[in-house]
């Protein structure tokens, strides 16, 4: 389908899919059994200029938006979605000092994201502070012109190998939600340090591990906005980061399309290849509506972000639950396209399979995103109908 993308746009997309095809695809089957995180890769989007798509221009960067980055981590996640996340996380980290950073902060950081030169990561995630995001125990206690943080973050995406964090930590435990604070925080802070990388079913070469904060001084100018915004500010970032997930699982779905069609014309069966049997032409067709009905909502959601509406939570959480639902059915009916290939390891759709399960967890999971539809439409109606 046509999207009207403009030509800047249909480059970017050109040249991300042309990155997933030549660099990561080859690789990505190696890396899924090491688990080793791809600096390779990281260093290709480097030099592609690929991490500025959407830091502005007076940053260092290409002046995109949310339908970029959509773009970007939709042709990245074509090649492998575990290895697009050293991008997508990146920009999850960056989105908090984008949103709500002060000049002095984004002069700092957000050239060298720009550039590639330091990945980021987005620190809010504790082993009882998942969905419920009030509920963080990591404290940041003020000391003179610093705040001291103390308590450990769990499955954080680029951890260990980002050199720039945005962290959610309480400055006041009697606010609740309304006492968390974000800050930034170098990785080379003295007391910070980090967990063993998780051995994860899928997204195996992103590195997912715990930060482990002890009594670590991170000096009030890396306060972001002002005390007590933190939840706030994680709202809005995932807000706009939805889209981004939203985007990785369409990019993993579309493979599995791709690679189930191109199965399907040369596997032949009874003396016909498998794709003249009527049965297996409708799980295809099938496939292929899910796909493009997912990509329309998510560029359609990018570019509502990108217009400047404020109420995006329900949008995000619509694009975000669909597309990935997306992926899973998608990544289930190619492998059983594959038949009894399709669950070996030589072949792509296995991995994919496994891939697009986070899809539906991280950054809310679909259950939590079903919720926050479900609010906003009671909401709505109670403005337009009253009690």
């Amino acid at each position: 389908m046509d999207y009207q993308l403009t030509e800047e746009q249909h480059m970017i997309r050109d040249l991300c899919h042309q990155i997933a095809e030549e660099k990561i695809k080859p690789v990505a089957q190696q890396y899924d059994e090491t688990g080793e995180f791809a600096w390779d890769i990281v260093k290709v989007l480097a030099d592609s200029d690929i991490f500025g798509v959407a830091i502005p221009e007076e940053y260092g960067g290409m002046g995109g938006g949310v339908l970029e980055m959509a773009l970007v981590t939709e042709e990245l996640s074509w090649g492998c979605s575990g290895i697009a996340l050293s991008f997508g996380a990146t920009g999850l980290g960056a989105l908090p000092i984008l949103l709500f950073g002060n000049e002095e902060q984004k002069q700092r950081t957000l050239p060298d994201i720009a550039a590639g030169r330091k990945l980021a990561a987005f620190s809010i995630t504790e082993a009882d502070a998942g969905s419920d995001a009030g509920g963080i125990k990591t404290t940041a206690v003020k000391d003179a012109d610093y705040y001291v943080l103390n308590g450990t973050k769990q499955w954080i995406t680029n951890g260990g190998e980002a050199e720039i964090y945005t962290v959610v930590a309480s400055t006041d435990k009697t606010k609740g939600p309304r006492g968390a604070s974000a800050f930034i925080v170098d990785k080379d802070t003295p007391g910070l340090s980090f967990g063993k990388k998780e051995n994860k079913m899928g997204i195996r070469s992103s590195a997912t591990r715990e930060i482990i904060f002890e009594d670590v001084r991170v000096h009030k100018d890396n306060l972001i906005a002002r005390e007590g915004m933190g939840f706030i500010i994680a709202l809005k970032t995932f807000d706009h980061a939805r889209p981004g997930v939203a985007s990785q699982a369409v990019g993993i779905a579309q493979r599995a399309l791709d690679e189930a069609v191109h199965y399907a014309r040369v596997r032949k069966q009874f003396g016909h290849p498998i794709s003249s049997f009527q049965g297996l032409q409708f799980i295809l067709a099938d496939m292929a509506i899910q796909v493009e009905a997912a990509r329309a909502l998510v560029y359609a959601v990018a570019r509502t972000v990108d217009a400047g509406v404020k109420n995006i939570s329900k949008d995000a959480a619509i694009c975000k639950t669909f597309a990935s639902d997306t992926a899973m059915k998608v990544t289930t009916d190619a492998v059983q396209v594959f038949g009894g290939y399709g669950y070996m390891k030589e072949y792509p759709v296995e991995k994919l399979m496994r891939d697009a399960k986070i899809t539906q967890i991280y950054e809310g999971s679909n259950e939590i995103q079903r919720n926050v539809i479900a609010a906003a439409l009671i909401k709505e109606s109670l403005a337009k109908y009253g009690d």
